[in-house]
């Protein structure tokens, strides 16, 4: 099967397709969110990077270079971790799934060839490492929503969140991970199926024919958008950037506090031993759309960045900003630049109780 088969089916079932070949959308927004909401959706989300790591040291070289605690992941464990300067502000966010003799890595959108030249770049004298990227070989799909455990459960797949396991679907080998889920909601899970690109075809109509009495509907990227920002969680390119630590924007379950040294791990312990953080990553709603990237004033005063704003098909105008945790109020009004005002629903992500720095 060639890499354009999966496009073209993709278009023959109503998708318009971005330039990288991932549906936008299927032709109908509102049906796609609504499903997502209370049934489930199946996404192509194959520009999500996918590394397979070998050797020895496939955990302990990235254990040791990221934020959260890599090597004792047990078989068919996987966890979150991140890669952050010296000064601990975020490069990339990755998912390393224990697989016995081999590690899998799932990266953020676009990612994989910079994941795979940081774990290269440290290598070194005796260490046992070899990573190599199977984003082209394979495609990986997400299913989301409260349905989609049920629907794996019909064909035989049961994991607990934050496990991986080699499995079947219609005769075709997959790989299945199940995510933490947006937000922290049990109910909207998000398991990611991973499959040889011949057989990517075969299994999105296995899923979607499974997926058919649960109200299953194809979705495209910018529900998937409209998922993430609405739950709160960090993007690439937005809230996971250079202009953030991990602990501004709600990856508190990313980080070990245990585990002992990485680069930029002083910073991070100073200011979880500190209690005190200058930053935290909001939700907030907008009276109007507004441009991500725009700052955020209260009383006159600029008090952060919208890093993330979408307008879903019900007419919903929702974002993220990353604010002062002064101003980090729930009913806090904040004004953009242009006249927009933005309301502060709530705080975003794993946040434990700190003080306010002033």
């Amino acid at each position: 099967m060639t890499p354009q088969a999966l496009p073209a089916f993709h278009q023959a079932q109503g998708a318009t397709l971005a330039d990288d070949g991932i549906p936008l959308h299927f032709g109908d927004r509102a049906r796609e969110y609504d499903a997502a909401l209370n049934a489930a959706v199946l996404m192509d989300r194959s520009h999500e990077g996918r590394l397979r790591l070998e050797g020895r040291d496939r955990l302990a070289l990235p254990h040791r270079i990221s934020t959260n605690a890599l090597e004792t992941l047990a078989f068919g464990e996987c966890a979150p971790t991140l890669f952050i300067t010296p000064n601990a502000r975020i490069i990339d966010r990755a998912t390393f799934c224990h697989l016995g003799e081999t590690t899998l890595a799932l990266t953020e959108p676009g990612r994989a060839e910079a994941l795979l030249t940081i774990l290269r770049r440290n290598i070194f004298f005796n260490d046992d490492m070899r990573a190599n990227d199977e984003t082209a070989s394979t495609r990986q799909f997400v299913l989301y929503g409260q349905q989609a455990s049920a629907i794996l459960g019909a064909l035989g797949i049961e994991l607990a969140p934050l496990h991986v396991t080699l499995a079947e679907i219609e005769g075709n080998h997959v790989t299945i991970m199940h995510d933490k889920p947006f937000g922290g909601d049990p109910l909207q899970a998000i398991w990611r199926v991973i499959v040889p690109i011949d057989s990517a075809v075969a299994v999105w109509s296995a899923l979607m024919t499974a997926g058919a009495p649960h109200g299953i509907q194809p979705a495209g990227s910018l529900t998937y958008y409209a998922l993430r920002v609405r739950a709160g969680r960090p993007g690439v390119n937005a809230e996971l950037s250079g202009e953030y630590i991990p602990l501004e924007v709600g990856l508190w379950d990313e980080v070990s506090f245990t585990k002992g040294c990485y680069t930029g791990q002083e910073i991070i312990s100073r200011m979880d031993s500190r209690r005190r953080l200058a930053r935290t990553l909001v939700r907030v709603t907008l009276d109007a759309p507004a441009a991500s990237a725009s700052p955020l004033q209260m009383n006159g005063r600029t008090v952060g960045t919208l890093t993330s704003s979408v307008e879903t098909p019900t007419g919903e105008r929702l974002g993220l900003a990353v604010i002062k945790l002064a101003a980090a109020q729930p009913g806090a009004q904040l004004t953009i630049s242009e006249g927009i005002h933005a309301t502060i629903l709530d705080r975003a992500g794993v946040q434990p109780h700190l003080q306010e720095e002033t």
